[in-house]
C-alpha cells in the first residue's frame, strides 16, 4: 500500500507541474491521390472547432497555437471526395504534420453521392483491406508497438501463439505474407526472424516511424507478387522540416531514443532512432542463476530531400541484430526442446525517387539493398545430439518502380516492374534425428551458393464507369531464372455502389509464389518443383452506419495447387511442418508439387473510428482449412481455428486519460495426438499416423487491458502507459510435447498474466 501511496503521490506531483492552456502547431500537405499533385485552396478543418486554414500555392496549410490535445481534422476541395483524419494528438510545442491524399469524385448527381470521409484509405483496394494511422497503432492493447501483433485481432488472421507474431491468414501459412515500407520489400518485420519465414516473436519496426499501415488480407492488385496470402504497406513517415526534436523511450521492447530535425532549411528532413533491450541488463544485475535472455537492439533513419517541387528523394535504412544463447540448464528448466546460441543481423537500406508529371500521374522508384545473416548452432536438449548447425547469408537487391498515368477524369493505368537479384550462401549440416512420425533421418549436409534473378512485370487499368460502377483489372507475369519458371497472373476486383452508404465488392484472381529457398537448395530435384498457385475469390460488401462507422462483411474461397509434398509422409502438409515443427524442413527426399487446399470462409468487421471520444473494432469469422491427403481425404491445416470473435476499443476521458482494451476467442486449432506406446519405448514425441490433425486444442481467450496518461508541459511531454495481457490469467494451451525426462506428454503454456510498462518523455 505504501508504494502505491508514492506512485499517486509522483503521478500527482507531475500532474501538478504539466501546464494547462499550452499549444502545438498542426502543419502538412493537401495532395491529388492520383498524381500526387498539391492542392491549392483546399480547406482544412478542425472539426468542432472554429479552427482551420486553407492550403498555400504549394499545397500546404498550417494552422498555429492549436490547444493541446485529441483532434479530428477534415479536408475538403471542390471535386474531391472529402478526408477525415481522426486521433491527430496535438502536444505541447511541438509541429505535428499531417498530410492527406484527396481522390477526385464524380460531380453530385440524383443517383450516388459517397459518403464517409473516414476511410478513404482503402478506398481503391476496398475489397479484404483495412487501414490504421499511427495512432491506432500505438495504443493497441495487446500489442506493445509491433504492428503484426495489431493485425493479429482482425478476423481474418488466425489465432494460434502468443509467442509468436507470425500471420496466418484466411488458412494460409507465415510464408505467405509481403512486407513493404515505402515501396522497398522488407522480407521480415520482426526480431529472431524464423528461418524461411515471415514471422518472429518481436516487431523490428519503430511504431513512431509509422505514419500508417494498410493491411490487404486477400484479393490484393497485380502491383504485388510473389506471395500466395497478404501484403502489409507500411509508410515511414518524414521528420521534422521545421526544428530538432528528440524521444527518450522506455518500454517491453527496449529503451532509446529518437531524433529529427530540417535539411537545408526545410527542403528537407531526416529522423533516427536506436534501441537495445534491456532485460539481459536486469538479470545479469540481480542474478538469476540460469536464466537467459535474449538480446537484440535495432536502428532506423529515413532521409527525404525535394529536389524540386516535382521531384522527391528518400532513403530509409532498417538494422537488427539478435543474439539467443540458452544452455541447456535453461532448456531442460523451461521445457525447451532444444539449446545452443544463435546470431541473426539483418538490414534494408534502400532510396525512392518520387516523380510527378502534372496531371498525368507520377512514379515511385526504389533501389534496395536487403541482407539476413543466420548464425546458430543447436542441440537436442534430451540427448545432446547435433541438431542443425546454419550459417546462411541471404542477400538480394531489388529494383522495383510503380507508375501511375491518368488516362482522363474517370481512367487510368499502374504499370510497373519488380526485379530482384539474389546472391545466398547456405552452409548447413542438420544432424541425423528421428522424424515426428518415427522415421529415422540420415544427417544432411549442405553447402551451396545461389546467384539468381528473380523478374516481375505488371499492369492495371482502372476505370469508373457512371457514378457508381469502378472496375479495377490487371495482369501480372513473373520469371524465377533459378528453375526457369514463368507465371501469369490475371486479377479482377470490381465495385459498385447501391447507394451512397452501400457498396458492394467482387475480385478474383490467380496468385503465384517461389518456394524458399530452404527447400529449392536441398538437392537438384527441388529446384525443379512447380511454383505454389492460389486462386482467391472473395465476395463483400459494406454499409457505412454513419459518416465514422461501417461494417464489412465478406464471403471468401482460396484454393492451393502446386504445394509440395513428400510422398512418404504425404499425410502431413509440409508447409505446415516447415512452421510449426521448429522450421525443420530438412531431410525430405523426391519431394513432388502435388500438394491441394482450400480455405474458405465469412468474414465481418465493424470498424468505428475515434471521431470524438471512442473507438470499436468488433471481429467475427467462421472458416475452415484443410488440405488433401494421400488417400484423397480432407483433413485440417494445422492452423484452423474455425470460429474467430474479437473486440477491441478505447474511451478517451478529457485530453490527458485514455483506457482500451481487447478480448479475444478462437476455436482451438487442429494437432495430432502422440502415439504413446512408440513415444514411450522412443522417448520422444512420435505421432499417432492415424489421427492426423483429428484433435483439438482447447480453445484461447483473453482480455488485454491498457491505460495511457499524457502529461503536457511548456516544452516537452510525457507519455506512460500500463497494459496487462491476458488479464485473467487463462492457461491457453500453445501445443503439446514429449518430456525425455518425465517420459510424458505435457503442456507448452502460452503467456499467463503479464504487465507491461511504458513510457515516452518528448522535448
Amino acid at each position: 500500500m505504501k508504494k502505491v501511496l508514492i506512485l499517486f503521490f509522483v503521478l500527482g506531483t507531475i500532474y501538478i507541474y504539466a501546464q494547462t492552456g499550452n499549444y502545438g502547431i498542426i502543419t502538412g500537405d493537401v495532395l491529388d491521390k492520383d498524381t500526387k499533385e498539391p492542392l491549392i485552396g483546399a480547406n482544412v478543418i478542425i472539426m468542432g472547432t472554429n479552427n482551420g486554414a486553407s492550403t498555400d500555392g504549394y499545397g500546404k496549410y498550417r494552422i498555429e497555437r492549436v490547444p493541446v490535445g485529441s483532434y479530428t481534422i477534415k479536408f475538403s476541395y471542390v471535386g474531391y471526395q472529402p478526408v477525415i483524419k481522426t486521433d491527430v494528438i496535438v502536444k505541447s510545442n511541438r509541429i505535428i504534420r499531417v498530410t492527406a491524399e484527396l481522390e477526385s469524385a464524380a460531380l453530385e448527381s440524383k443517383e450516388v453521392v459517397v459518403a464517409g470521409g473516414y476511410f478513404t484509405e482503402t478506398e481503391e483496394h476496398s475489397i479484404s483491406a483495412i487501414n490504421f494511422s499511427y495512432e491506432e497503432v500505438r495504443r493497441a492493447p495487446g500489442s506493445a508497438g509491433d504492428i503484426s501483433r495489431i493485425m493479429m485481432s482482425l478476423p481474418s488472421v488466425a489465432k494460434v501463439n502468443d509467442q509468436s507474431n507470425g500471420l496466418i491468414v484466411r488458412g494460409g501459412s507465415p510464408v505467405e505474407n509481403a512486407f513493404y515500407v515505402d515501396n522497398i520489400e522488407i522480407p521480415n518485420i520482426n526480431h529472431f526472424p524464423t528461418f524461411g519465414t515471415t514471422s518472429g516473436p518481436i516487431g523490428l519496426l519503430n511504431v513512431d516511424f509509422i505514419e500508417d499501415a494498410t493491411f490487404y488480407a486477400g484479393g490484393f492488385d497485380v502491383t504485388f507478387g510473389d506471395r500466395l496470402s497478404s501484403v502489409l504497406n507500411i509508410k515511414f513517415r518524414e521528420g521534422n522540416r521545421e526544428e530538432y526534436d528528440a524521444q527518450l523511450d522506455l518500454n517491453w521492447s527496449g529503451f532509446g531514443g529518437i531524433v529529427e530535425g530540417p535539411l537545408n532549411n526545410g527542403k528537407g528532413s531526416w529522423i533516427f532512432s536506436i534501441r537495445r533491450s534491456y532485460l539481459d541488463l536486469l538479470i545479469n544485475t540481480i542474478d538469476m542463476g540460469t536464466s537467459v535472455v535474449p538480446r537484440y537492439g535495432d536502428i532506423q533513419t529515413k532521409i527525404v530531400y525535394d529536389l524540386n517541387p516535382s521531384n522527391k528523394i528518400s532513403f530509409i535504412g532498417i538494422l537488427g541484430d539478435d543474439h539467443n544463447s540458452p544452455d541447456k540448464q535453461t532448456a531442460i528448466d523451461n521445457d525447451m526442446l532444444t539449446y545452443g546460441s544463435q546470431d541473426i543481423y539483418e538490414g534494408t537500406a534502400g532510396i525512392t525517387w518520387l516523380a510527378i508529371w502534372g496531371k498525368n500521374g507520377f512514379s515511385s522508384t526504389s533501389l534496395s539493398f536487403t541482407g539476413t545473416k543466420y548464425d546458430e548452432i543447436f542441440f537436442e536438449t534430451g540427448t545432446d545430439n547435433l541438431l542443425r548447425n546454419n550459417k546462411v547469408f541471404n542477400r538480394f537487391i531489388k529494383f522495383r518502380n510503380v507508375n501511375r498515368y491518368n488516362i482522363g477524369d474517370n481512367s487510368g493505368i499502374d504499370f510497373g516492374a519488380d526485379i530482384k537479384y539474389l546472391f545466398d550462401s547456405h552452409k548447413i549440416y542438420y544432424g541425423e534425428y528421428i522424424d515426428a512420425l518415427g522415421n529415422s533421418t540420415p544427417a544432411l549436409d549442405i553447402s551451396q551458393k545461389l546467384s539468381t534473378l528473380k523478374l516481375g512485370l505488371f499492369l492495371k487499368y482502372s476505370v469508373k464507369l457512371g457514378y457508381n460502377f469502378m472496375i479495377n483489372s490487371g495482369i501480372r507475369s513473373d520469371y524465377f531464372e533459378f528453375n526457369n519458371s514463368f507465371n501469369l497472373s490475371p486479377r479482377i476486383h470490381l465495385s459498385y455502389y447501391l447507394s451512397d452508404k452501400i457498396k458492394l465488392n467482387l475480385s478474383t484472381g490467380i496468385y503465384y509464389q517461389d518456394l524458399p529457398e530452404a527447400i529449392l537448395l536441398q538437392n537438384n530435384e527441388t529446384r525443379n518443383l512447380n511454383s505454389p498457385k492460389a486462386y482467391h475469390y472473395v465476395a463483400g460488401v459494406e454499409c457505412l452506419l454513419t459518416e465514422n462507422a461501417k461494417v464489412n462483411a465478406e464471403a471468401y474461397l482460396k484454393e492451393y495447387e502446386n504445394m509440395p509434398a513428400d510422398p512418404s509422409q504425404n499425410d502431413l502438409f509440409l508447409i505446415d511442418e516447415f512452421y510449426y515443427r521448429d522450421g525443420n524442413i530438412y531431410g525430405h527426399k523426391n519431394l513432388i508439387s502435388n500438394g491441394v487446399a482450400r480455405s474458405r470462409g465469412i468474414e465481418i468487421t465493424i470498424q468505428k473510428k475515434m471521431s470524438s471520444d471512442y473507438y470499436a473494432i468488433v471481429g467475427f469469422s467462421y472458416s475452415a482449412s484443410e488440405y488433401k491427403d494421400s488417400k484423397g481425404n480432407w483433413r485440417n491445416r494445422v492452423y484452423d481455428n474455425r470460429l474467430i470473435f474479437n473486440i477491441e476499443g478505447g474511451y478517451k476521458i478529457g485530453n490527458n486519460w485514455e483506457v482500451s482494451m481487447r478480448w479475444l476467442y478462437a476455436g482451438g486449432t487442429p494437432y495430432t495426438p502422440f502415439n504413446i506406446e512408440k513415444s514411450v519405448q522412443m522417448n520422444r514425441g512420435i505421432l499417432d499416423e492415424t489421427k492426423i490433425n483429428e484433435e483439438r486444442l482447447p480453445d484461447y481467450h483473453s482480455l488485454n487491458l491498457r491505460i495511457d496518461k499524457r502529461f503536457f508541459f511548456k516544452n516537452s511531454n510525457l507519455t506512460l502507459y500500463i497494459s496487462v495481457w491476458n488479464a485473467y490469467n487463462r492457461k491457453n494451451i500453445a501445443s503439446y510435447f514429449w518430456n525425455q525426462y518425465e517420459k510424458k506428454q505435457k503442456p507448452i503454456l502460452q503467456w499467463g498474466i503479464l504487465p507491461i510498462f511504458g513510457l515516452e518523455y518528448e522535448f
